[in-house]
């Protein structure tokens, strides 16, 4: 089936995305607003970009044209948030925070979170998250009318001392972290089918010819 997206409207393209490009990490975002009252929303369009500097981007679906999302706004009044990772034992309190809940409304406290201090920004973390990374925004770009993609710097990142495997060499544990993503629709995938495939460098390549 060939579908030429110009003749799609963009519903119908998200559709086509996100059922296919699965499964995402989801971006569990905290902010701070003017009075520092901190916000939390997940974002499924997400993911790592760089090392030099360190950069992850998300994606924002605003509501209207007019209308944008808590998080955008915090992130541009404040160039800063917090990055958190969501793993199997907190899905629940993540779906809660992706409710529409107007301004006033504090997500950490409908959903039972402990914000948690940061070390080198105001934003607090998600204590609950098992993987935080404190960023400082690099820059906003709008893609279209409804969705603006947030790049972020990250200066630090905080993992449990049990996932880490050797601190020198920055060795990570990432099974044990038992992190969630997002697949199409309300679906979402457990870390559980892991298999190890080594990239073959290209002298063990060309050497078969010679066999």
């Amino acid at each position: 089936m060939y579908f030429e997206f110009s003749r799609f409207k963009p519903i119908e393209r998200y559709k086509l995305l996100s059922s296919t490009v699965t499964p995402r990490p989801i971006a569990w975002v905290s902010t701070i607003d003017a009075n520092g009252k901190p916000n939390a929303a997940p974002f499924s369009f997400f993911n790592v970009f760089a090392e030099d500097p360190p950069t992850l981007g998300f994606a924002i679906n605003h509501r209207s044209d007019s209308d944008r999302k808590d998080t955008g706004e915090n992130v541009r009044l404040q160039k800063e948030f917090v990055v958190n990772l969501v793993s199997a034992d907190c899905v629940e309190q993540m779906n809660i925070t992706a409710i529409e809940f107007g301004p006033a409304v504090d997500e950490f406290a409908e959903a039972g979170l402990t914000p948690a201090p940061s070390t080198l920004i105001r934003t607090p973390r998600i204590a609950e998250s098992r993987v935080s990374f404190e960023c400082r925004l690099m820059q906003i770009i709008a893609l279209g009318t409804r969705r603006s993609l947030v790049l972020g710097e990250v200066l630090a990142m905080h993992v449990p001392d049990e996932a880490v495997l050797d601190a020198q060499r920055c060795w990570i544990d990432t099974q044990r972290l038992q992190l969630v993503g997002r697949m199409h629709g309300h679906h979402y995938l457990r870390m559980a089918d892991v298999f190890e495939m080594p990239t073959i460098p290209v002298d063990t390549w060309n050497a078969k010819d010679n066999r």
